[in-house]
């Protein structure tokens, strides 16, 4: 299922959300949709999961404005083409707990909202905002940093080029246990790579926004995605 068949399907999805998620992915500097890829893609392995509607629902939502607060902070260093600062990561990691705030002023659910604010966190422990690790962090959250950090390194970004598939999917693994659940890595990696959603702008560029593509080295996933 693409991300347009998926919004055309589900009402619930409406326009202001899916026009805010678009608002957010410019901003960030991404060249094709990055939070419509993340909601499809979180809803293919959500039902691997079993997870049930209104789940699936509040995770797509999620998907679509978990960088609100990147937005609402604006900082220039978000699209630049160097590494951050320490001071520049510190502030970063506020955008979670923003965006979690955001959430609630435009009246999403709670849990769209604790998604919104944990999608940062680690298997391991070692994210943030919370510190939370393995099972204290809700399966959607887990879901979403997956998809979310997939998604950005298949795509052309600012301070990022594009990893093929084949890259990003060994990256995926070797990051499971760590930032990822491996239980939803495992899921996410068995998902059929014909699926729309799993190709890399490396591979298939259809830019959609007037983004420039610099090749700086990679930022690390410290330092967000």
């Amino acid at each position: 299922m693409s991300f347009l068949e998926l919004s055309a399907r589900d009402t619930k999805l409406d326009e202001s959300l899916l026009s805010l998620a678009a608002e957010i992915d410019r901003f960030e500097g991404y060249v094709r949709p990055h939070a419509a890829r993340m909601a499809a893609l979180a809803e293919a392995v959500a039902r691997q999961f079993n997870l049930a509607p209104h789940d699936r629902q509040s995770l797509r939502q999620a998907a679509l404005v978990h960088d609100v607060g990147e937005m609402v902070m604006n900082r220039d260093y978000i699209r630049r083409s160097t590494m951050l600062s320490p001071e520049e990561r510190l502030d970063l990691m506020r955008h979670p707990v923003i965006g979690e705030q955001e959430a609630a002023k435009r009246n999403l659910s709670r849990a769209v909202q604790l998604l919104v604010r944990w999608h940062h966190e680690w298997w391991n422990g070692e994210g943030y905002p919370d510190g939370l690790r393995r099972e204290q962090i809700p399966l959607g959250a887990r879901i979403l940093r997956v998809v979310d950090t997939y998604t950005a390194v298949t795509d052309n970004r600012p301070y990022s080029p594009a990893l093929p598939v084949a890259e990003a999917r060994k990256y995926l693994a070797q990051w499971a246990g760590l930032a990822f659940d491996p239980r939803v890595c495992l899921a996410f990696l068995s998902l059929p790579e014909e699926m729309e959603e799993l190709k890399s702008s490396a591979e298939n560029p259809t830019p959609m926004f007037d983004a420039p593509i610099i090749e700086p080295p990679r930022r690390t996933l410290y330092q967000g995605m």
